[in-house]
């Protein structure tokens, strides 16, 4: 089978999905190690025995709803490639943003205190790519910092970019997931050592108080959680499911909120004075959440859109 039979076989049988042609050509960038260029312009590429039989196997795995990146084992988020298995939610688009906002808060925090060392808590961390997308930037943007200038004193580089003067702590309840976090942490070129992994129910398990808090933890109502699976994508109900109570039961409620209403005043704690809350809520319940967060204590409590110009996370300062 040539890449082109490929292409053509994969868009008559995935006709269950809106992206048919994208998911087949991301198949077999993966399946042949080919970037898009290279798939373009190598259509009559013959697949080997093996890659034409791994390709067979994936459109039959993408036939029953499994996510392509479950598939591959990879999603790219913030520009970044990350691993992932149906143990994770897979990084969506829209999170982004979550990043954007918490790179903006930090440097704020480096301009009011230039010698501070900030320290940063992404609470439901699941594959880590909140967290390790602000930390890598961060370190990526320091390491082109210092090859474009001549410091003569580097006492005196405080620029907000150098994430070594900053201290990550990611939390998950599942261990699954901390694994993976871990996994993409070194797979990006990071040092373990210098972030910390805690499996905790929210703060159960976590002393420290922070200066920045980021998450995105569960906030779907359950009934529509319940739904969205049942086209077999096979997502973690556990981190889709907003409606659990504290032992991880289904609450009763079904407005996606059983879960923030227990972690904004646990955020609110857990933050140090002029700390900031930064939580992904989406459009289910954005609103609701900013009453909450109000209700917490928190001050200057704002609503931010998403590329789509829908509500996406909510900010707040303590």
């Amino acid at each position: 089978m040539k890449i082109q039979q490929a292409k053509i076989y994969g868009k008559n049988e995935l006709t269950s999905s809106p992206t048919s042609e994208l998911d087949t050509a991301v198949l077999l960038q993966h399946i042949t190690g080919f970037d898009k260029t290279h798939l373009l312009l190598n259509r009559d590429y013959e697949l080997t025995q093996k890659q034409e039989a791994d390709f067979l196997t994936a459109i039959e795995k993408r036939k029953t709803g499994l996510p392509v990146a479950y598939i591959t084992g990879h999603k790219e988020f913030f520009g970044l490639d990350f691993y992932v298995t149906p143990d994770v939610l897979i990084p969506k688009p829209d999170t982004e943003l979550l990043v954007e906002l918490a790179l903006d808060a930090l440097e704020d925090k480096f301009r009011a205190k230039p010698d501070a060392i900030p320290t940063v808590c992404d609470m439901c961390t699941g594959s880590g790519c909140v967290g390790l997308s602000i930390a890598k930037t961060l370190a990526d943007k320091a390491g082109e910092k210092k090859e474009t200038t001549d410091y003569t004193d580097y006492t005196d580089y405080t620029d907000y970019t150098d994430s070594r003067r900053l201290s990550f702590t990611l939390v998950d309840i599942s261990e699954k997931a901390l694994a993976i976090a871990r996994k993409n942490c070194v797979g990006l070129g990071m040092d373990t050592a210098n972030f910390h992994f805690i499996q905790s129910n929210l703060f159960e398990n976590v002393l420290p108080t922070f200066d920045l808090i980021v998450t995105n933890p569960p906030y779907v109502p359950h009934s529509e959680s319940l739904e969205l699976l049942k086209d077999g994508r096979s997502e973690p109900l556990l981190a889709l499911d907003g409606d659990v109570d504290e032992v991880g039961e289904v609450s009763g409620t079904n407005d996606g909120l059983a879960l923030i209403r227990r972690l904004v005043p646990q955020c609110y704690e857990h933050l140090n004075r002029n700390g900031v809350l930064i939580m992904e809520t989406g459009e289910y319940n954005a609103e609701e959440t900013a009453k909450l967060f109000k209700q917490a204590g928190f001050r200057n409590v704002k609503i931010e859109y998403d590329m789509n110009e829908m509500m996406r996370d909510v900010v707040g300062v303590k």
